[in-house]
């Protein structure tokens, strides 16, 4: 499986990484990716927009234990959500929710234009190797058209 983490202001990949499928591999992969970029950023205060797979409670306390917000999807189907309501009523919430879907935009693209449609080597090392340069030709192509945006509003 391929994750990536990305920032909400521009839409670029700041962390990709592959894991074997399994049942908690994203949850992993989260954490994991969220642990990096605490470590670049100590004090800077980072929210986590995830869908609904990501809202349980172990998950979300880890969150919290890093100093991460969980902006996490609510799953209220017939359960309780783990992440607060104090949270999931706030402004901050709202835009994380509206900005997660952005991170499909990288996957798309290596799938219609990169090389991870259909992969032509086997083992997560490799496979892993040919996913974060496929997410770095990303964030090139979503700059040049960051560019292109900030040279039409300047004219």
């Amino acid at each position: 499986m391929g994750h990536t983490l990305m920032e909400n202001r521009h839409g670029l990949v700041v962390g990709a990484m592959v894991t074997q499928a399994d049942g908690y591999a994203e949850r992993e992969a989260a954490k994991a990716m969220v642990a990096q970029a605490r470590q670049r950023n100590p004090e800077t205060e980072i929210t986590l927009g995830a869908d609904k797979g990501y809202d349980a409670a172990e998950f979300i306390e880890a969150l919290q234990e890093k100093k991460v917000v969980p902006h996490v999807a609510q799953n209220k189907s017939g359960r309780t959500s783990a992440v607060p309501d104090a949270i999931a009523t706030s402004e901050g919430y709202a835009i994380s929710q509206e900005k997660r879907k952005l991170i499909e935009q990288g996957f798309g693209w290596g799938k219609l234009i990169g090389p991870i449609r259909q992969v032509m080597v086997r083992g997560v090392k490799k496979v892993g190797l040919l996913f974060t340069m496929t997410m770095a030709a990303y964030n090139l192509v979503r700059m040049r058209s960051l560019g292109q945006v900030r040279l039409e509003v300047a004219q």
